[in-house]
């Protein structure tokens, strides 16, 4: 893989017109407030996962118009009183998936809930833990979730997912091993777009932490890489030639960018230059429009992998910033 988007100089200056729909807020407001009007306390079941150092629940809470979303809850079993939290969404095509994945920030002392993705991965099964209902139908789309509900943002698949995760953040708050005055929000591909969109809707997160984060400026990445998932716009497009312009003003109520413009608390962001799934002046868009303070980490000769694992010390101190001791 070579150097495929613009160069870092042009990244950091790099400030595109935003595509933001008048009633953008009135939009969100709408859909959140009637998810909950909806909602109901969030179930946790104990999960025996045989570890000894770490407690599992199986959680259910109330996403977009009530209906049931999945996620774990992993605690340090020796933990004293209410502990800070961390909420993760997880990357495009995946789900919460088994709780053996997500040890990292339990074992940093962390509450940590993982949130399953609505009709995508499951818990090793070979269906989602938790399917994606659209009561209403969604109208035509090609294969994947960008273009489920193309033609009208009230239809859209990501107004569902994004409500569960919004939702997934109440849900954390409600539980009584966490400080509801402590939450941070994080996630990697589809969950940073994800974690994004969350601190633009809420002004009660301590922090976020975007990874090569996708769902970002759709119009030049459906332009400018033929990877998916951004290529799932232009296989639609390709068929429906005279939406062009319908379709941008539906992704549109789902960008990260203007979900960035929104949010307040402190942000941490990293980004690829090598990344065809998620193309660094998509990134680079997000990031220069983040409304809080905000920092990025450039790794030049990686692809959608990013810092891996190697970053996680930066997300630690990240974290401890944020959300204080454990």
């Amino acid at each position: 893989m070579a150097l495929f988007d613009k160069p870092l100089d042009e990244l950091r200056a790099y400030r595109p017109q935003p595509e933001e729909p008048a009633d953008f807020d009135a939009f969100w407001k709408q859909t959140l407030d009637a998810a909950a009007a909806a909602a109901t306390e969030p179930v946790t079941v104990p999960y025996d996962a045989g570890l000894a150092t770490v407690e599992v629940h199986d959680v259910t809470f109330s996403g977009w118009a009530g209906q049931p979303v999945k996620a774990w809850l992993l605690l340090p079993r020796h933990r004293t009183g209410p502990l800070p939290a961390v909420v993760q969404y997880i990357g495009y095509n995946g789900g919460r998936g088994v709780p053996w994945e997500w040890l990292t920030w339990s074992a940093a002392g962390y509450a940590h809930l993982v949130m399953d993705n609505r009709g995508q991965g499951g818990g090793g099964k070979t269906t989602a833990d938790t399917p994606d209902v659209a009561p209403d139908g969604h109208g035509s789309s090609s294969p994947g979730f960008l273009t489920r509900g193309i033609e009208d943002p009230a239809k859209h698949y990501y107004r569902r997912l994004i409500t569960d995760a919004v939702r997934a953040v109440d849900a954390a708050k409600q539980l009584p091993d966490v400080d509801p005055e402590r939450v941070a929000v994080l996630g990697g591909s589809q969950g940073g777009g994800l974690a994004l969109a969350v601190a633009g809707l809420r002004d009660d997160v301590a922090g976020v932490i975007a990874d090569v984060p996708f769902l970002s400026h759709y119009r030049r990445a459906s332009q400018i890489t033929d990877a998916g998932p951004y290529s799932e716009i232009a296989r639609w497009l390709k068929g429906h030639r005279f939406e062009i312009e319908t379709a941008m003003r539906t992704l549109s109520y789902f960008d990260a960018t203007n979900f960035a413009a929104r949010a307040r608390c402190p942000g941490w962001f990293s980004v690829a230059l090598m990344d065809k799934i998620c193309p660094p002046s998509t990134v680079f868009a997000a990031y220069h429009r983040y409304g809080g303070p905000a920092q990025i980490e450039v790794f030049p000769y990686n692809e959608h992998e990013g810092g891996g694992a190697y970053d996680t010390p930066r997300k630690l101190a990240a974290l401890a910033e944020v959300l204080g001791p454990r």
